[in-house]
């Protein structure tokens, strides 16, 4: 017996049963009996899931995951753990101007938690989780699916009926094998969406169970709880990332529609007839639709209102270069370029082939008239939109009618945040949104299938199409997977896609640079700048690597194009300042310097550059100031102190030195340059033992270093112990045969021991 209150009349109930059973009875042919039990099936989605992204287990940390996790101080346990709550994703404080305003407090809390338990940044933990994630929500899947194709019907003892086997297994198998579900986990970053996902489906079943029981009263408090813990899973998804708002209008529609029997199609007719039955409409009149709709309303707007305030200083602020189309004057221009990233989204989902870690950047031209032929996808787009939805409205088939609704809606709603509807979002397309949208595609794609299948004889060849996307998807993951596994990898796979996006080119020349193949990179950052005339950190980097080949002359032009392009990028005015030094144009050097540190105010490195400017130009107190604002800013800057402690050695200032150098070590105790600095100034203090013991430390942490050893020669040689100075003096000049000073003083020691000898003789 079917539960009474969610009972709309003998007839219409067996009727639906009816096509329950038809519609997974369809799928038989594709997915064999022995794996519907619900146990065997959630393992089949488990088990596939896993080998889809298995391969990245071992990756690098690699693009957004280098700032997320590996910059983020939020991970380190210095950090207060009440710190995460007010700060970004990326660590940075939410009342900054400068702030993404991307909260995910929880998200962090898991790196968190990452970092402790593996004991640093060991990606292979980080990915793991991910992998693991990603495993535990496609077997989730099996139950929501069969909660979306059976609906939610219970026996008389609460047991559910009409599981829909085969369509949720199916439709849950899609979803743990789609390609586009790599970036959220094979890039770590990409745990907000897998935890969002997480508890969104939790938060959605949470609502389902408040009709489980026969006994359940439109809001008694049994119900009650349930939608309450619904919307509180629903906050803890918007805590690990914003999208998890939308799953309040999901379980809204959800009621309406399955629970509440909404019937768009019967509203319209008697509308039209003016039928006065109308004010009899059940959902009109079921006051505990009303109740949950309303508690999801108030909760949804509780979430918002928390979200605002926390944000501080209001949304933030985008580039052109993040989202051409939401600054585009037009008003057409800017709603067809939306429809157009809509039907790529679509697109992506459809066929999974052309993926990228990113679609900005010149990667997808603006539209800017109707004669482009790309107008033609959005046309698409919105011609199978409206042939959906009037089937979903309109359909005599009830059973049909919820379904596509239901499928359109888990498509539609949690896309909703990305869709630039309601604010300006700072991408143009990107695939970690469509973790959550995907649902509803699997869904719409296995109810396909399943109409193809009742209305063709060929079934062979539909399980053939089936089994053969479900390989081909299987494989396409695992080959994605090892694309981002590192970063040479992800960056390359992209030139293929999106040759034209500016953002490729410049971080594989930024990962040839940090590898040290300084000709290649300069070659990607000029195709960079080529692509975007505007993109000012090519400029900066390209800049860079100009001035340490001692091309002076175009890394200055460089530069300054780019602080002319953005006045306020501290760091290209810092570098603008080293190449005016090197230039020996002094006055502009610190006027860039002081310009950098206006944009910047803690800015520890810049300081440091003024100091090594002023130190050139013999302003030393200038230069000492500088240095020490350097290391107040940032305490373990050891080339800052080491600076300071060298030029009060030059200047004959020992005790000031030394003092210097104490100060530093008890900061920074494991720096083997401090050691050999402080160890200098020792020396010439004629405090031999503790110089010597100094030297010794430098020596056994860096064992290779010419100068140490030649330094330490000097300290036995001055002591009079010059059996040991003869011994590293040897060492030294093993290590650099052409120290000019450590073959003179060699040279010195022998002539003198010589001169021993033939006294003695």
């Amino acid at each position: 017996m079917i539960s009474n209150q969610h009972n709309a009349g003998a007839g219409g109930c067996q009727a639906a049963v009816s096509r329950m059973a038809e519609l997974d009875a369809d799928l038989d042919h594709i997915l064999p009996s022995s794996i519907l039990a619900p146990f065997r099936a959630k393992l089949v989605v488990g088990f596939v899931s896993l080998v889809c992204f298995a391969r990245s287990y071992d990756g690098d940390f690699v693009f957004d995951d280098s700032e997320a996790i590996v910059n983020n101080k939020d991970l380190q346990a210095e950090t207060p753990l009440g710190d995460l709550w007010h700060h970004d994703f990326w660590g940075s404080r939410l009342s900054s101007n400068t702030s993404h305003k991307s909260y995910r407090p929880l998200t962090v809390l898991t790196f968190r938690i990452n970092y402790y338990l593996s004991g640093g940044f060991h990606p292979v933990s980080f990915h793991v989780v991910n992998i693991l994630l990603h495993g535990g929500i496609s077997v989730l899947m099996v139950d929501v699916f069969s909660v979306l194709f059976g609906g939610l019907q219970y026996t008389s003892k609460g047991r559910r009926v009409h599981l829909a086997p085969r369509a949720s297994l199916l439709a849950a198998l899609l979803f743990a094998v789609h390609p586009v579900h790599t970036e959220c986990v094979a890039g770590v970053v990409g745990r907000a969406d897998l935890l969002c996902a997480l508890f969104f489906l939790l938060s959605f079943l949470g609502y389902c169970k408040a009709f489980r029981e026969t006994g359940n009263k439109e809001g008694s408090p049994s119900s009650t709880f349930w939608v309450l813990l619904s919307i509180l899973l629903g906050a803890v998804a918007m805590l690990c990332k914003e999208q998890g708002i939308t799953v309040l209008g999901l379980n809204a529609v959800f009621d309406i529609l399955v629970i509440g029997k909404f019937n768009v199609l019967e509203i319209v007719q008697k509308v039209l007839h003016k039928d006065k039955s109308l004010e009899n409409i059940s959902m009109l009149r079921n006051g505990g639709l009303l109740f949950r709709v309303t508690l999801l309303t108030l909760g949804g707007a509780g979430m918002l209102y928390t979200r605002w305030k926390i944000m501080g200083t209001g949304p933030p602020a985008f580039t052109e270069v993040d989202n051409p189309a939401s600054f585009a004057d037009n008003v057409l221009v800017r709603a067809i370029n939306y429809n157009y990233y809509y039907s790529l989204n679509a697109w992506l989902l459809l066929c999974p082939w052309w993926l990228c870690f990113d679609w900005s950047m010149g990667c997808i031209p603006l539209i800017k008239s109707v004669s482009d032929w790309r107008v033609i996808a959005l046309a698409a787009l919105w011609f199978c939109l409206i042939g959906l939805i009037c089937q979903a409205l309109y359909s005599e088939d009830g059973h049909k009618r919820r379904i596509l609704t239901l499928g359109l809606g888990f498509l539609v709603i949690p896309f909703l945040p990305a869709s630039n509807l309601f604010f300006r979002v700072g991408f143009v397309v990107a695939e970690r949104v469509l973790y959550l949208p995907s649902m509803g595609y699997c869904v719409l794609l296995t109810f396909g299938f399943r109409v193809l299948s009742k209305h063709t004889k060929k079934k062979k060849l539909i399980a053939a199409v089936v089994l053969g996307i479900l390989f081909i998807n299987v494989l396409r993951c695992v080959v994605r997977s090892g694309q981002w596994r590192s970063e040479d990898q992800l960056f390359r796979s992209a030139l293929s896609v999106c040759p034209l996006n500016a953002k490729v080119h410049y971080n594989i020349g930024k990962n040839l640079a940090d590898k040290g193949n300084q000709t290649a990179a300069i070659r990607y950052y000029r195709e960079a700048v080529r692509l975007n005339p505007k993109y000012v950190h090519a400029m900066n980097n390209l800049g860079n690597i100009l001035k340490e080949r001692n091309e002076l002359q175009e890394a200055e032009e460089l530069l300054s194009l780019a602080v002319q392009i953005q006045p306020d990028f501290a760091a290209a005015w810092m570098n603008l300042g080293i190449v005016q030094n090197s230039l020996k144009r002094f006055e502009a050097a610190e006027q860039s310097y002081r310009t950098a540190i206006k944009h910047r105010r803690k800015y520890p490195d810049c300081y440091y550059n003024l100091g090594r400017l002023y130190a050139d130009l013999n302003r030393h107190v200038d230069a000492l100031n500088a240095w020490r604002n350097a290391t107040v800013l940032k305490p373990e800057h050891s080339l800052a102190w080491n600076n300071m402690i060298i030029l009060l050695d030059n200047t004959g200032n020992l005790a000031q030195a030394e003092a210097v150098g104490r100060e530093a070590l008890e900061l920074i105790p494991n720096d083997h340059s401090l050691m050999f600095s402080l160890a200098n100034v020792l020396g010439k203090s004629q405090k031999y033992k503790e110089s010597e013991a100094l030297f010794l430390k430098a020596i056994k942490a860096n064992p290779n270093a010419a100068s140490y050893h030649g330094n330490l020669a000097v300290l036995y040689h001055r002591w009079g112990h010059l059996d040991m100075a003869k011994k590293h003096y040897e060492i030294s000049l093993q290590l650099d045969p052409t120290a000019a000073g450590t073959k003179e003083n060699y040279g010195l020691l022998r002539r003198k021991l010589e001169q021993m000898r033939k006294k003695d003789a």
